[in-house]
């Protein structure tokens, strides 16, 4: 099987929305950044928000069939790339 590509913890601590997909696996990441300064990530307190669907449509039209948070960590990264990948 495929690997899923998902972007750096950077990525996410820049706050930006990932789309991914699949097949008719279709996921998006969103993150929850809490600034520990005007300038820096507070890693421990941020996480990203992940939904999951399938079928052809995009996220505004389609029913989620699953959600979950982790921590925007490099295990919390791990963590979310298994729980997609259970999910195809």
């Amino acid at each position: 099987m495929e690997e899923l590509f998902i972007p750096t913890l950077h990525y996410f601590a820049m706050n930006n929305i990932f789309t991914g997909s699949m097949g008719a696996f279709r996921f998006r990441a969103a993150p929850v950044i809490v600034m520990a300064t005007p300038k820096e990530v507070d890693y421990e307190k941020s996480s990203i928000q992940v939904e999951f669907w399938h079928g052809p449509y995009c996220y505004e039209k389609s029913t989620m069939e699953g959600e979950r948070t982790f921590p925007l960590s490099s295990q919390g990264r791990e963590d979310m790339i298994a729980w997609l990948e259970e999910h195809i």
